[in-house]
């Protein structure tokens, strides 16, 4: 199959949407499916107001390499300048595609500008309800949409690299312990300072970048903050941590947190979705109001426990989950019989067609 997936999160943008993807094209071309990524490194781009790490496409020539590609399959992964251009692109074209909601957006921009959620709900629910589907992670994810009118709801979970992200030594960190750990974006939607400002024994270590990373290194001075890391280095981090900390209200899933439990890291969280669909009644974390109560009682769980629960999440099942929801035949006789994508959704051109032109009207 080919498959076309655009997303306005990149490289050299590394956060959770950006791994996600990336690992999922990775094993989708090793199950044999040609995989092109539509990404604002191959336009000119314009920082984000108030986030410049990361680039707006100033996309012109979307539909071009849409049609150029010839995709059995469209993927829009996100509802920024590309993605938006993406679906203008099959709505006219009448071509079926389907959507994923990664971000709680509503949420992001409130905690910055105080936009009303109200607002931004209605415009995503506008945006993603012209998809076939679109995938989220979760079940609690799930029903709060539907709650909100999103229709096609359909479940795309997460995977975990096990091989990279594994129990290691923990002198990597040369630090009074216990260590306790945050990965993922600085900045004021994470609500990062709420694990800042904890009394806690040992040391905290912050792996990330983003815009509060100057004004907190200036405030929590005790604090190790190492900047963002990848690949091994990233890998070693979360190994020698003794409780990874997750304060993050708003994620839909969280990626990070899997990578601990892979690397035998208990996690301490709030009661939220994300970290109660991630961890259930794992007994791999402990989650409570009282970030402080729950990152101490964290650290009495034994590795073997964390590393058990995320050998569970496999990328494999991931990738076959986000193949079946695409709602594409892909057998050998539509391959090679140059008739293109067959969908398994009810009349998905005439629906695009009446889409567009209610838009448009």
């Amino acid at each position: 199959m080919r498959l076309l997936i655009v997303s306005d999160a990149w490289f050299p943008q590394v956060n959770g949407v950006v791994r996600t993807l990336d690992t999922l094209r990775k094993t989708l071309i090793a199950d044999g499916h040609t995989v092109a990524i539509l990404a604002p490194d191959q336009f000119r781009t314009l920082p984000c107001p108030s986030y410049p790490e990361i680039r707006l496409a100033l996309a012109g020539a979307v539909g071009r390499r849409i049609a150029a590609f010839q995709p059995a399959a469209i993927h829009i992964a996100t509802e920024g300048p590309l993605g938006t251009r993406a679906r203008r692109w099959c709505l006219r074209h009448g071509h079926p595609f389907t959507t994923s909601l990664h971000t709680r957006f509503p949420e992001y921009l409130y905690a910055r500008w105080r936009v009303p959620m109200r607002w931004t709900y209605a415009w995503m629910r506008r945006f993603h309800s012209a998809a076939l589907r679109t995938m989220v992670a979760t079940s609690s994810l799930e029903d709060d949409l539907k709650a909100r009118g999103f229709p096609n709801l359909v479940r795309w979970s997460r995977g975990v690299d096990t091989t990279l992200f594994r129990p290691r030594d923990k002198g990597f960190i040369d630090a009074p312990r216990p260590v306790s750990l945050y990965v993922g974006r600085v900045a004021v939607e994470k609500s990062i300072e709420d694990f800042l400002k904890l009394d806690l024994p040992g040391t905290k270590v912050v792996v990330g970048d983003g815009p509060q990373l100057p004004m907190l290194r200036a405030r929590y001075p005790a604090v190790r903050f190492v900047g963002m890391k990848q690949g091994e280095e990233l890998a070693c981090y979360y190994a020698a941590a003794d409780v990874f900390v997750f304060p993050s209200r708003t994620d839909t899933f969280g990626l990070v947190l899997l990578e601990a439990l892979a690397s035998g890291v208990p996690v301490a969280a709030y009661p939220v979705p994300g970290p109660l669909d991630v961890l259930g009644t794992s007994g791999a974390g402990v989650l409570a109001d009282d970030l402080g109560a729950a990152v101490r009682a964290a650290l009495a769980i034994p590795a073997e426990r964390c590393r058990t629960h995320a050998e569970r999440y496999a990328w494999s099942t991931s990738a076959q989950q986000f193949v079946s929801n695409l709602g594409v035949r892909t057998d050998e006789t539509d391959a090679n019989s140059g008739t293109g994508p067959t969908c398994t959704a009810p009349a998905p051109a005439r629906r695009c067609r009446r889409l567009v032109r209610a838009e448009a009207g």
